[in-house]
């Protein structure tokens, strides 16, 4: 898998931090998919869900403006404008009976919907 390395918007930090678990879930996606080297994985929010925000994980194509980091072999992109929405946010793989798939647990919450995907701050 090769990574993105010619952008001179690359930080080293990621403001979110991914689990064990997700980032595991996030390598076997991106196998699974077949996605080619233009692909990175975008994190953000954008506006809807029960609360009036919602939290913003996809494999997507670069944009002007974009922020880039990595996540191991993983590029990923963020809006600099979404940043102070999600910054210190953990991203968790959970693959229990009752529960399946990424959640979020976002300390800039200040409401958040009984489904995790949905927040207000």
């Amino acid at each position: 898998m090769e990574t993105h390395t010619n952008t001179p918007e690359t930080k080293n930090e990621l403001p979110v931090k991914f689990t064990e678990s997700a980032i595991e879930e996030l390598k076997k996606l991106y196998a699974d998919l077949k996605l080619n080297q233009d692909s990175v994985l975008r994190i953000g929010v954008k506006g809807g869900g029960c609360s009036g925000m919602s939290y913003l994980l996809a494999f997507d194509k670069e944009e002007e403006g974009d922020t880039h980091f990595h996540l191991g072999e993983i590029p990923v992109v963020m809006k600099k404008a979404h940043v102070m929405y999600v910054l210190g946010m953990e991203v968790d793989w959970e693959h229990g009976l009752n529960n399946r798939g990424f959640s979020f647990n976002n300390p800039n919450a200040s409401e958040t919907c009984g489904c995790g995907q949905s927040f207000s701050a």
